[in-house]
């Protein structure tokens, strides 16, 4: 026990590797005049990383919030690799990657050719401080933080506090930060469109609509409230928007992946017993594809007694899709908007 608790306190002291650039630009100095559009997402590595939860857990300890008990974190860790050997890799960054250069691309056809983009992610490289002092020392003469997250939560407030620590005031520059995407209505017809897409013909009534999302534990809610609040509205709205369609009320629903109920093969198995033929299903909190809707939900769906084998099928996370990069697109705009 000695030998494994010491074990346990060397890795989850392991510090954060990533690198940060060193900030050149001189204080007092306006810049030359354009804006710099820092885009913020969770981020996840491609391949297997614990760093990310490594600063998790440090976090909660400071902030007293419970959670994995500290000896069965590596047990946790070992999880987290296990997932990533069953994947292969996660295509969290490569989606954004792709989803930034959209982005970028939008404003390019409308004639924007000064405002310049830069990606960062809370648990991947590089970090948004990094991302906000490269836009610094490359002239930026104002930033807008485009946060694209489902709600407002320890994750957001994080990037906050890492911006934070640039100093950004000292420089003069303004500062605008979107707000997570739970109320952007391009984004709720997002999931109306890709499931009309998907649809061969069947009937909206004997089709089955779920959203899963994410879930945090009741204690962190009263940390971070407005996590599981916009989550809800955010799925909530989009039901709506899915019965304003056509569908069936009674075959749309939402389910959880951890720490809340209902998880989704429950829900699954309603849809079942209403006489669906199709069930169509969402990683609806997550902007990217990641392990999360690569593995975990699909295995959880997996769980439902499903004797007439409906198909159910995994529309995965926003990702790349022309609606999501538009409603990012609309974020940013608006926050431009505002007086600097």
């Amino acid at each position: 026990v000695t030998g494994f608790g010491w074990v346990t306190k060397r890795l989850l002291a392991r510090e954060d590797p990533r690198p940060i650039p060193v900030l050149t630009r001189q204080k007092g100095d306006s810049g030359l005049g354009h804006t710099a559009v820092v885009y913020f997402t969770h981020g996840e590595p491609e391949t297997y990383d614990p760093i990310g939860w490594i600063n998790q857990f440090n976090e909660f300890d400071e902030q007293k919030i419970p959670f994995v008990p500290l000896l069965a974190r590596p047990f946790f860790i070992f999880s987290l690799r296990k997932s990533y050997l069953r994947v292969g890799r996660s295509e969290h960054r490569r989606t954004h990657i792709r989803m930034i250069k959209a982005l970028e691309g939008e404003f390019r056809e409308a004639g924007d050719h000064t405002t310049r983009f830069y990606l960062s992610f809370l648990d991947d490289n590089p970090r948004p401080d990094a991302a906000v002092i490269q836009a610094l020392n490359d002239g930026a003469s104002r930033l807008v933080v485009a946060e694209v997250f489902v709600s407002d939560s320890n994750h957001t407030l994080e990037g906050k506090h890492l911006i934070g620590k640039v100093n950004v005031d000292e420089f003069g520059l303004p500062v605008t930060y979107t707000g997570p995407m739970y109320d952007s209505e391009t984004m709720h017809s997002l999931f109306v469109e890709r499931v009309k897409a998907h649809m061969n013909g069947t009937d909206k009534s004997k089709v089955g609509i779920l959203l899963v999302g994410h879930g945090q534990p009741d204690e962190w809610d009263r940390e971070f409230a407005t996590e599981t609040e916009h989550e809800l509205l955010f799925r909530n709205k989009i039901l709506d928007r899915f019965e304003q369609a056509g569908f069936h009320r009674k075959n749309l629903s939402l389910a959880w992946m951890e720490f809340k109920e209902p998880k989704p093969a429950p829900k699954v198995e309603e849809f079942l017993i209403n006489g669906v033929e199709e069930i169509y299903y969402f990683s609806a909190a997550i902007s990217a594809d990641a392990l999360h809707s690569q593995y975990d939900v699909p295995l959880l769906i997996s769980k439902a007694r499903n004797p007439r084998n409906i198909p159910t099928v995994n529309l995965g996370a926003w990702n790349d899709d022309p609606i999501a990069v538009q409603a990012i697109k609309e974020k940013v705009q608006a926050a431009m908007a505002k007086p600097g």
